[in-house]
């Protein structure tokens, strides 16, 4: 169960546009590049497909790769092709990808320049990677790269009230703009875009307090273009030429 007190709510409500969040973001991002005609792939699509359900009869194909055996909800069976693998090894055809995409995953891929290589073979020329990343320059992110892995299930669990199985490994090794861009050149893909964005303090949401301290900080770094790398995401547009 979720510790988030109902004052934490109201604080969110209050200081933070649900609109504007990263997730809502990266959504506008894949609906900017989807046709009607693509093959869309989520890579990590979870057992739920969050991401990719919300694109139901918006394009020809959907497909999920996630690491984890499972059953799509009966609801989702039929719609969404789901295929066990991983982002370095999707066993799809080369060149048969419209459009890929991640949400919360790159922090936990721990060969990030072998997974690049892989988007860069599956997605047809032209094709596009949209993924949305923790940006290791948020202080969330320093404080779970730095804490060791067999420490991150129970502190999710604690902070987030999210399930233990639904934790993985972090290593953090495509969460800069200059480690993406030194990923994109050996990979053969070309950074399109990387945006850093804002969002509330996910982390701190246990604590009305810290919360609001946390929403100070926010809004600082929000206001000022200088300080956009401290944000808490990076949503990344990457091409195959």
């Amino acid at each position: 169960m979720s510790t988030i007190s109902q004052r934490t709510l109201d604080l969110r409500a209050r200081y933070f546009n649900e609109d504007q969040h990263p997730y809502r973001l990266l959504e506008r991002a894949i609906e900017e590049k989807l046709r009607p005609d693509d093959l869309l792939l989520e890579v990590g699509c979870g057992r739920t497909a969050p991401v990719l359900s919300k694109f139901r009869g918006r394009t020809r194909r959907l497909v999920g790769v996630d690491p984890v055996t499972f059953e799509l909800a009966p609801e989702l069976q039929g719609e969404i092709e789901l295929v066990s693998g991983d982002m370095a090894h999707t066993t799809l055809e080369s060149a048969s990808v419209d459009l890929a995409i991640s949400r919360a995953l790159m922090e936990h891929v721990r060969d990030p320049g072998r997974a690049l290589e892989e988007m860069q073979r599956v997605l047809k020329a032209g094709g596009h990677y949209i993924f949305l990343a923790p940006n290791l320059g948020d202080y969330g992110s320093i404080l779970a790269w730095l804490t060791p892995n067999r420490f991150h299930a129970d502190i999710v669990k604690r902070v987030e009230g999210r399930e233990l199985e639904d934790t993985f490994p972090a290593f953090f090794r495509c969460n800069t703009r200059g480690t993406i861009e030194r990923l994109c050149e050996s990979s053969g893909l070309v950074l399109e875009s990387c945006e850093y964005l804002g969002q509330y303090p996910a982390y701190l949401q246990f604590n009305a307090a810290l919360f609001l301290l946390g929403t100070g900080y926010e809004k600082l770094i929000s206001r000022f273009h200088a300080l956009r790398f401290l944000r808490g995401w990076l949503l990344v547009v990457l091409r195959k030429p």
